[in-house]
């Protein structure tokens, strides 16, 4: 840009001082003898000042030839930078969308990932419930094989009573007693659930013209039915049964009536039965 205003400078500079020459000649009062010569001299002087200022210019035009080509290199090396600038910008872009695309990547796993943890949350909620309903269903399924079976003497044979009143019978020989709901200390029956229950009772009758057999089903401290049997003389036997509800803890036993009898030996002749027919 320098050397490109230095040029026309250089002109206008060289112009002018001709013309001040010129100028400068023509206002000096010249003899008229010693005019040719004067003359001569100045033709001289403005042909001197002439070459001086094309040599001038030449060298110029010669430092603004070098100065254009190396700035023609200096263009071209820009241009490669420009160029080579361009590419890392393309690369910066596509490495940014590369990176966006990533995070679009990783978010959607992290919502996938949330989503299955969620899931599983779900899942494993799921999975207590149904074990705590396996072990419902466990303990209820255990609860409702309720089941027993026992006759009046432990050993041997023997007849119990007659009582002046009603005493509660135990039947010690247990036949079977699923669930432990029977007592054989006691003779009584607790109810563990809610729902029907059957009862059955056996009584041996050895006959005696003065006293009859019988026994009572009582719950909870009601009477319910009677096995009453009487016959002077030899065996017999009565019989009887109710399916009761019960609720948790209603008890259910058997009562000797008051003078009666009540026969039992190894061929288990007197029994008190129950079990669970279903919930409620």
């Amino acid at each position: 840009m320098e050397m490109t205003l230095c040029f026309p400078l250089l002109l206008l500079i060289c112009s002018l001082s001709t013309a001040q020459h010129q100028t400068e000649s023509d206002n000096e009062m010249i003899p008229r003898g010693k005019q040719a010569e004067s003359q001569g001299r100045e033709a001289t002087n403005v042909s001197d000042r002439q070459q001086t200022c094309t040599q001038d210019i030449h060298a110029v035009l010669r430092e603004m030839s070098a100065l254009l080509a190396e700035q023609r290199v200096e263009m071209r090396h820009l241009q490669r930078e420009n160029e080579a600038q361009k590419a890392k910008l393309k690369e910066l872009e596509l490495q940014k969308t590369e990176v966006e695309r990533l995070k679009t990547e990783v978010e959607r796993q992290k919502q996938q990932l949330q989503a299955q943890a969620a899931e599983l949350i779900t899942v494993k909620a799921r999975s207590n419930v149904t074990e705590h309903q396996v072990e419902a269903l466990m303990t209820d399924g255990e609860v409702k094989r309720v089941a027993f079976s026992a006759s009046l003497l432990a050993s041997g044979e023997g007849t119990v009573g007659p009582f002046n009143t009603d005493i509660s019978l135990v039947f010690r020989y247990v036949l079977t007693n699923i669930g432990n709901a029977y007592n054989p200390n006691t003779g009584f029956f607790t109810a563990p659930v809610r729902g029907a229950y059957h009862f059955e009772l056996h009584i041996g009758a050895d006959g005696h013209a003065s006293h009859a057999s019988g026994a009572v089903l009582y719950k909870n401290g009601g009477r319910v039915i009677i096995a009453y049997e009487h016959q002077p003389s030899h065996f017999g036997k009565s019989s009887n049964g109710a399916t009761l509800l019960l609720e948790v803890g209603d008890v259910v036993h058997l009562r000797l009536w008051a003078n009666r009898r009540i026969f039992d030996n190894e061929n288990h002749h007197s029994t008190f039965s129950g079990h669970l027919l279903f919930t409620m």
